[in-house]
């Protein structure tokens, strides 16, 4: 009995000692992993219809999300081996190449239709922007140190380069692109140490343009129209808002089973990409629902986690950042389905079908990773300089601050 317990424990110590030597987070990995196998079993089920109304292969839509996943996997792995530091030098040039793409997708595209798009739909210069343009902000914020509280150092320029890629977005048109965009830039301009007055004022800013572009715009009005009209009739909400519901009605709180979804034949729009969560509320009920809020929700807990404990300023603000906007796209998603806020075209991260949209979460996943190991296996110097840095946010760090754990907590692990 001894012998045996000594060589479980043996085991435990060895499988502890693995997971505490892994690179990357493995909570992290658990959660991202379980999104993709779970999201694509529901693309499969949620696509297979229109895959045979558009190709007459059932099929057809999933082997190509399988190609995207073996894209974006080789993305994920090539973020997390790349070295941070190097991003001080390639950011300027990603943005610029970002901003030459974005033009560029205008002016392939002519006509008085949506200009998002290059090769039918397939690469979307947008989600790859939001990406970069988080990358940039979190090196540009990271080389003006304390100075990003200075409005004519720090503030004014954010809102030029928000203004500029923003502006460029919205000429596709693309409203929620452009509101992700903004929001994601607020929340790092406050992660930096940007001042409470600079917040408030860059939050009321941002209502302002929001609910002018709502406005103004032909899609924007429409939508709040149609927002307005269902919080006091949901009869009156647009057409998906009221199928998404239905679906989600329909499936109860066990689902129909999986596959067994009726919405998706005809009736549910892009069942197979904006629609897939109500797709699962569907087949799998409101507890297939929940699985996918839980999901997210410990995403989020381990990203911004791992942001928190980044021993540097730079792997702080893209951490942050990133989970962030994974994060919001995430919820607005799942909120617009059931009604909740005004209809945005936002996907489903690593559950909606489409290859921009899957290749750039799964990069990001792959920085968030890099910002893991880090954590996880600090470098000599930290060690050999005898302390721990650690980077506190919350309502009590006005400013983020660098805190140097040192002799007392050396002479605790030395005890």
């Amino acid at each position: 009995m001894s012998e045996a317990v000594t060589a479980g424990d043996r085991m435990r110590a060895v499988i502890r000692k693995q997971v505490r030597t892994m690179g990357a987070d493995p909570w992290l990995l658990i959660v991202i992993g379980i999104m993709l196998a779970f999201g694509l079993v529901m693309v499969y089920s949620a696509s297979w219809d229109v895959s045979w109304r558009l190709t007459l292969d059932p099929s057809a839509l999933f082997r190509r999300q399988l190609s995207n996943m073996v894209v974006a996997l080789l993305a994920c792995a090539l973020a997390y081996r790349f070295p941070l530091r190097w991003l001080k030098g390639l950011a300027l040039p990603m943005i610029l190449v970002a901003m030459l793409t974005l033009l560029t997708v205008l002016l392939v595209n002519a006509g008085d239709g949506p200009r998002r798009s290059f090769l039918e739909g397939s690469v979307q210069p947008s989600e790859m922007a939001k990406l970069i343009v988080i990358i940039y902000l979190a090196v540009w914020m990271e080389s003006k140190g304390d100075r990003i509280s200075e409005w004519g150092y720090g503030f004014l320029p954010l809102m030029v380069i928000i203004g500029i890629v923003g502006g460029l977005i919205l000429l596709q048109p693309d409203l929620s692109a452009v509101l992700t965009v903004g929001v994601v830039a607020l929340v790092m301009f406050y992660l930096a140490g940007a001042r409470a007055s600079q917040s408030i004022l860059v939050t009321l800013g941002s209502g302002l343009v929001g609910y002018l572009l709502v406005r103004v715009t032909t899609t924007g009005r429409q939508r709040w129209n149609d927002y307005m009209a269902g919080l006091v009739d949901i009869e009156r909400a647009s057409y998906h808002v009221q199928r998404s519901l239905q679906a989600f009605f329909s499936g109860g709180v066990l689902g129909r089973g999986l596959g067994a979804s009726q919405e998706k034949f005809g009736l549910l729009p892009a069942p197979h990409t904006d629609s897939i969560y109500a797709v699962i509320g569907e087949e799998l009920g409101l507890i297939g629902a929940l699985l996918v809020l839980a999901l997210f929700c410990l995403f989020l807990w381990r990203g911004f986690r791992l942001a928190a404990q980044s021993p540097d300023r730079l792997g702080m603000l893209l951490g942050g950042g990133i989970t962030f906007w994974i994060g919001v796209e995430a919820l607005v998603n799942m909120a617009v389905l059931l009604g909740l806020v005004p209809f945005a075209g936002n996907a489903l991260p690593f559950f909606s079908y489409g290859g921009s949209s899957l290749v750039t979460s799964l990069t990001a996943v792959g920085l968030l990773l890099n910002i893991s190991r880090s954590v996880r296996r600090p470098t000599l110097e930290q060690h050999a300089e005898g302390h721990v840095t650690t980077i506190g946010i919350g309502w009590g760090h006005r400013r983020r601050r660098v805190s140097r754990l040192g002799g007392r907590r050396s002479a605790r692990r030395e005890g």
